[in-house]
């Protein structure tokens, strides 16, 4: 189903430029969702997230990877999900703009890479030596990490708890409100009035 959405982008502010994209399936072991993206014709601006059919309370998903068959887990995470290896000091927190994806723990490492690497290409511009020798340790323990060489834990916080890892060995439990209240809830949308074209 795709709408119109009768509001100004949150980006660049151009009125009646958003579109609004809902998609219900099914998604093998999770369950139902539906996936809304919202996008802006005028910039290119998009935000995609999943909501489970169900509704969740706030949680935490846990995974000790220490093989290589972990790494090809299925991983849900929602637009509000802080994603945490504690072990090499690895956090990413929502933003107004964080989006939702479906991938695995391979792709969750793969996404940190990429982070690291943005980081490692500035500080070389900047001749950062102290900055690039810990983007490249980081880099290569993110290597042992998926070669089972080296043992971490992969955490999803959800404070909405639509974020869930597939795996038998992987560990759900509850958030207390007043932890979930310590987490960043992601983006806030709008209300918005929403008309069918």
């Amino acid at each position: 189903m795709e709408s119109s959405v009768e509001q100004s982008c949150p980006i660049c502010g151009n009125e009646n430029s958003l579109k609004m994209m809902a998609h219900s399936s099914e998604i093998p072991y999770f369950g139902e969702h539906t996936q809304i993206t919202m996008s802006c014709n005028s910039c290119g601006w998009r935000v995609t997230d999943f909501i489970p059919a169900e509704g969740k309370k706030a949680g935490s998903w846990t995974l000790i990877v220490s093989s290589t068959e972990h790494i090809s887990a299925r991983v849900v995470r929602s637009s509000s999900c802080t994603v945490r290896i504690a072990e090499l000091g690895l956090e990413v927190t929502p933003g107004s703009s964080s989006t939702g994806y479906i991938s695995n723990v391979e792709g969750v490492l793969d996404r940190f890479a990429s982070a690291i690497g943005t980081i490692r290409r500035q500080a070389d511009v900047e001749n950062d030596e102290d900055t690039k020798t810990k983007c490249d340790e980081l880099l290569s323990k993110i290597d042992m990490v998926k070669s089972g060489e080296l043992v971490v834990t992969l955490q999803l916080l959800d404070p909405v708890g639509h974020s869930q890892i597939l795996h038998e060995e992987a560990v759900s439990s509850e958030i207390s409100d007043e932890d979930a209240k310590e987490l960043d809830p992601g983006p806030i949308y709008p209300v918005f009035d929403v008309s069918n074209e």
